[in-house]
């Protein structure tokens, strides 16, 4: 933590404090230090718990860069396909008509079958 050592905050036309993501993202990865609580880093650089929390959300969303610093821990990224769309029992069956052909598929056949048969049909 004694490796920030300078704090980079901007002034705007509102008088509002503004402080850079690389700042914002240093102060949450000291949250991350386990035993470390958001009041207690938010006193240490004199700002608000809530502000903190802000930025914590920011960084979990993906929209803010968070360094590595010694000691702290970070969740694993799981990535999952999407879980396909339930279907109810009134759907009806997906139906490809070319020419005098008719090919009835169930309702839950991937687009990517689908394409598959259309573009076998030689349909547009």
């Amino acid at each position: 933590m004694e490796e920030l050592c300078r704090m980079e905050v901007m002034f705007g036309p509102s008088g509002k404090r503004r402080w850079s993501d690389a700042y914002k993202g240093q102060v949450v990865a000291e949250t991350l230090v386990p035993g470390v609580t958001v009041n207690e880093v938010a006193r240490r650089h004199e700002l608000r718990p809530n502000h903190l929390s802000t930025w914590r959300r920011l960084a979990k969303d993906g929209k803010l860069l968070v360094p590595d610093l010694a000691g702290a821990e970070f969740a694993p990224m799981v990535i999952e396909a999407p879980a396909p769309e339930p279907q109810d029992a009134t759907t009806p069956p997906i139906e490809i008509i070319s020419g005098d052909v008719v090919i009835r598929l169930g309702a839950t056949t991937s687009a990517a079958r689908v394409a598959e048969i259309v573009r076998a049909l030689g349909a547009p």
